[in-house]
């Protein structure tokens, strides 16, 4: 997410993020009691799942036809990534996920979002498929479905194939018509079996991350390659929506968005404003486009250099009624006014501001999901929402075959409650993916940052299912 990638990335913010600002230690986290909840709370359709993403988690980078991945160029680059590490192996899911899947199912999991691999399917960007790489996920499906699990697909989790990276990627237009085809086959392919499907994934993270700060792949900084990258998205967003409709009968078709809940350090109108054109340029920018509504120019007037890259009859193809909307929620931001261009505002750290943080920096604030929940289902396009993304990252320590992960284990219990007040205060939300079954990849940050529910050894890629996990064992029952 942020910075890296897991959720998002504080995309306007992120390269100016310095924090300085002591008289911020006012900020005080509230203490928060235990908490005690019951699945039943949340209703009998409620649904529960666990979200992984192919880079991270598959490994086999050129296994089988697959060709080299956006990703894997990118990560094979020394300093792109801590440590020099990459994901050429990674948690190994390529060959483990008969495993992995029986540990989704073990820990009382039924629903488990995955992504595909562009590179892996269409090795050449477009064209001939790969059959290997279709048969993989065809078994992965079909792995579930032996397990009682359904299936939901990512179509594109940030990594395409370096092929069409090297042709401009996001900032051609002409991917609009590479990404159909894609979406195209995979959807012919697995739509008599999979019915629920995500088109995207947090398109601020891939196109901030990728081509304006530089800190995911492609390693790209441009503002006009932002700008052209973000409206492309847009339109492949909403294409890509339509296709599934179209060729997956009784598709349950959404896509997800990465989320920050924006706050202003105090009540002065000039950081009330900071916070106004932040939330634009991460909470507003990308789905308010797909409802019918535009580009948010008026609160962040840089936005406004989008409309050079439009293209007649653009207004409307970017707009699309998806059946449900992917809320991926990981912290709060608080900002203050800065003579920062563009946005004019910087955040003040959660360090700064001692309050927790996880093992990224960033603030544990479950209370920023139920108002993130309220602020998305104030757009009335809206259907449903579902939290298709959240989690933590806290060190652990595997003692004596067990990981006491007490942190994470509250942090889930509290973010829970907080989307059950949002529930019970009229939000039409209704499903919770944690993010993520076992620790992976985590982007920029390698393996340094874990976020699983089951630890993975690296070296020997034993797992082992945390507290935390055994917790959702017991509650899911």
């Amino acid at each position: 997410m942020r910075l890296t990638g897991i959720a998002g990335t504080s995309l306007l913010l992120s390269g100016y993020m310095k924090f300085g600002n002591n008289e911020m230690k006012r900020y005080k986290g509230s203490a928060q009691p235990e908490v005690k909840l019951r699945k039943t709370d949340f209703g009998p359709d409620f649904i529960w799942g666990v979200a992984a993403a192919a880079y991270q988690t598959e490994g086999g980078w050129n296994a089988d036809g697959k060709s080299e991945s956006n990703w894997d160029h990118f990560a094979h680059k020394s300093g792109n990534i801590e440590r020099n590490e990459n994901a050429d192996v990674a948690t190994d899911f390529y060959h483990r996920y008969a495993e992995d899947i029986e540990l989704i199912r073990k820990m009382n999991f039924r629903n488990f979002r995955f992504s595909l691999a562009w590179s892996r399917i269409l090795p050449n960007g477009t064209g001939e498929p790969n059959r290997a790489g279709l048969d993989f996920y065809h078994k992965v499906i079909d792995k579930c479905f032996e397990c009682g699990i359904e299936p939901w697909i990512t179509i594109y989790h940030w990594d395409m194939p370096q092929v069409l990276e090297e042709a401009g990627g996001w900032t051609n237009r002409e991917i609009i018509g590479w990404f159909s085809e894609y979406v195209e086959l995979v959807t012919r392919e697995f739509g008599a079996k999979v019915k629920n499907w995500m088109v995207m994934n947090e398109q601020l993270s891939f196109v901030g991350g990728g081509y304006l700060w530089g800190n995911m792949a492609p390693g790209k900084k441009s503002v006009s390659g932002f700008m052209k990258a973000a409206h492309h998205s847009v339109l492949c967003n909403a294409e890509g929506g339509r296709i599934v409709r179209r060729n997956v009968q009784g598709a349950n078709v959404g896509t997800t968005f990465f989320t920050a809940y924006i706050e202003p350090v105090d009540q002065q109108k000039k950081n009330i404003r900071a916070a106004e054109r932040v939330n634009a340029g991460i909470n507003r920018m990308f789905i308010e486009p797909l409802l019918g509504m535009g580009y948010p120019e008026k609160s962040l007037s840089v936005l406004s250099k989008i409309r050079k890259y439009f293209e007649p009859g653009d207004e409307e193809r970017i707009v699309f009624d998806f059946d449900f909307i992917g809320v991926q929620y990981y912290f709060r931001a608080v900002v203050e006014s800065s003579m920062i261009p563009w946005i004019r505002a910087r955040e003040v750290s959660a360090t700064e501001r001692i309050v927790e943080s996880n093992s990224m920096g960033f603030e544990m604030y479950p209370e920023g999901l139920t108002r993130i929940l309220k602020q998305f289902a104030q757009y009335l396009q809206i259907k449903k929402l579902l939290v298709t993304e959240n989690g933590t990252c806290v060190p652990d320590v595997l003692k004596d075959g067990r990981i006491a992960d007490r942190r994470r284990k509250l942090y889930f219990k509290r973010h829970l409650a907080a989307l059950l007040q949002a529930k019970q205060e009229g939000v039409n939300v209704d499903g919770y993916f944690v993010w993520s079954p076992t620790d992976n990849f985590e982007w920029d940050k390698g393996f340094r940052t874990r976020f699983g529910l089951v630890h993975v050894d690296f070296q020997t890629q034993e797992r082992t299912i945390k507290d935390s996990g055994l917790w959702f064992q017991k509650f899911l029952k």
